[in-house]
């Protein structure tokens, strides 16, 4: 991983997560997803992480922490994690996630939750890698209309 500084998310790197995350989705990211993560930015509940290569944003991983609901202990959740395609397996995801994990535990957090597509082998693949397996929660929807 040469030349990749981890660092926490800034406000101003809300429009090149957008475009990482429009690169990986294969079309466009709306002005809705810079607000939600320009508001990560702000908030100080999570830990959330940026891999920079010569000046430029190529990854993130964005987390919050949960305090309760459902029966948890205090723990935290991934939502989003990026990271350019043409950086792909390079240990950029990898990097990101250990910066996350090390601000959990300097906090006394010990459980790290996150939901994948079934059907995303790859993201799937690359989350057993860091250690994570099945919880004890079933993903539940409802399509309102």
């Amino acid at each position: 991983m040469e030349n990749v500084r981890i660092r926490p998310l800034e406000v101003a790197d809300a429009p090149e997560i957008v475009r990482i995350y429009a690169a990986i989705i294969r079309k466009p990211a709306g002005e809705e997803l810079r607000e939600v993560i320009e508001d990560h930015a702000r908030r100080r509940d999570g830990a959330c992480f940026v891999a920079e290569r010569e000046g430029r944003v190529v990854g993130f991983m964005i987390s919050t922490i949960l305090t309760a609901g459902f029966g948890l202990t205090k723990s935290a959740w991934i939502s989003m994690l990026g990271v350019s395609p043409d950086q792909m397996g390079g240990g950029i995801g990898a990097a990101l996630a250990a910066a996350v994990f090390d601000h959990y535990r300097g906090r006394g957090i010990d459980t790290v939750y996150t939901s994948v597509r079934w059907d995303s082998t790859d993201l799937l693949s690359f989350f057993k890698t860091l250690g994570f397996d099945r919880s004890n929660f079933i993903n539940l929807r409802k399509v309102l209309s």
